[in-house]
């Protein structure tokens, strides 16, 4: 007897028959369809607001609100750190350009590239950006380069 993948069937017992709800009397969820007698729920088109607990007191309004969110007013920034510049060679110029073409970053974001202090640096480099923190321009400057703030 040929066997392929035109013969492959379930195991006995591994699958079910659908309920077919609705249907008449025949498929054993006749009448009501399983959805009770009267009321909203018994009608099509029925939906509850989302949270909506039967009456409760949704979570979302159980809980305090805490913090605050500065969204409308934050400013983006692309950070890097000044342990990742040292994939840059010696006395190399570094901007915004060369930290993207490098895969530093995907882009520069809308408020500029900003340099943090964390890690080190054993090379002269000439770091251009938009802001520096303090750590990263000593780090930068100890090293023998230089940090050089640009405007957007």
């Amino acid at each position: 007897m040929a066997t392929g993948t035109h013969s492959f069937r379930p195991n006995k017992g591994a699958t079910h028959k659908r309920k077919r709800i609705g249907r008449g009397p025949g498929g054993g969820h006749g009448k009501t369809a399983t959805r009770g007698n009267k009321g909203q729920w018994s009608r099509s088109g029925t939906h509850s607001k989302r949270g909506f607990e039967g009456g409760q007191m949704p979570l979302h309004r159980r809980i305090p609100k805490r913090g605050f969110t500065n969204a409308p007013f934050a400013k983006e920034h692309t950070t890097v750190n000044v342990g990742d510049l040292v994939r840059f060679e010696k006395d190399a110029k570094v901007g915004p350009k060369e930290i993207v073409a490098s895969g530093l970053a995907r882009k520069i974001a809308k408020h500029g590239l900003r340099v943090l202090g964390d890690g080190t640096i054993d090379r002269a480099l000439h770091v251009s950006a938009h802001y520096f923190t303090e750590s990263a321009k000593t780090k930068i400057t100890k090293a023998g380069g230089t940090a050089e703030v640009i405007t957007l």
